[in-house]
């Protein structure tokens, strides 16, 4: 029996220290540019902001990075891994508790946000933003034109204090206005 107890310990084990998302397939695909920011280095970056206590935004920003468990951004330029990236959200959002929040379309993009309820109705548990159709230069970077972008953050994040967030990591500042639903 303690054989059997010690197995199923060290069977588990891997899968405790890490939280493994359906999107984790695109952090090391070739056309994908992927960042990963994870909770030691969002708390460090929120002490750092905390230092200044006369610029509001670096406190909502250290607020909210108290409360983030992980950031991740996949981007890419190919129009078979956009196309497969839709067809990962559609499945992931078919299989989660994620509501659609907000979707703004107009001729350079298609841009939408899906949340988690979190304790509250001004917390959110998860964040999801997905931005397809893009046909606007404005959104590419030394001449790369992306074709979809899609933006994951866990944890308990504060939608009052989102636009902080954004400004101090250099988001997507459309989720500003996730803040103002």
């Amino acid at each position: 029996m303690k054989k059997l107890s010690v197995f199923l310990v060290l069977a588990v084990l891997p899968f405790l220290g890490s939280s493994q998302s359906i999107f984790d397939k695109y952090d090391n695909m070739k056309d994908v540019g992927s960042v990963t920011i994870n909770k030691g280095m969002i708390r460090l970056a929120g002490n750092i902001a905390a230092f200044d206590e006369s610029d509001q935004d670096a406190q909502d920003f250290a607020d909210i990075a108290q409360g983030l468990e992980g950031i991740k951004i996949f981007i890419t330029e190919d129009a078979r891994i956009s196309e497969d990236m839709g067809k990962t959200v559609k499945k992931y959002l078919n299989s989660s508790s994620l509501e659609e929040l907000m979707k703004v379309r107009d001729k350079d993009a298609t841009v939408k946000f899906y949340i988690k309820q979190g304790r509250d109705e001004d917390h959110v548990s998860e964040l999801l933003l997905f931005v397809s159709d893009i046909n606007s230069d404005e959104l590419g970077v030394d001449n790369r034109k992306f074709e979809s972008v899609l933006v994951s953050m866990t944890g308990d994040i504060d939608l009052n204090k989102i636009g902080a967030l954004t400004k101090k990591m250099d988001l997507p500042k459309e989720l500003n206005e996730v803040g103002e639903r």
